[in-house]
């Protein structure tokens, strides 16, 4: 496992955390365990290092940066 930091961006009001993981379905599934932030993980787009990514898949190691993304609206 690879210690990973997870930053909750915009309106998540969170401190980063820093997860023991191998993918990022191991970030989903620690996350999901807080109520608050399993709402926010349905709504999120999400990027590893600021590159967006779309599969629990993607593979992680030491150091990696998770980035929630929640959706914002513009005018």
């Amino acid at each position: 496992m690879s210690k990973v930091k997870v930053e909750f961006l915009g309106p998540i009001g969170r401190k980063p955390v820093e997860i023991e993981a191998e993918t990022l379905a191991d970030v989903a599934e620690a996350l999901n365990k807080d109520p608050e932030v399993a709402e926010w993980l349905r709504q999120c787009a999400v990027a590893v290092n600021d590159a967006m990514v779309d599969s629990l898949d993607v593979p992680l190691k030491e150091g990696d940066r998770v980035s929630l993304l929640p959706p914002v609206c513009g005018g």
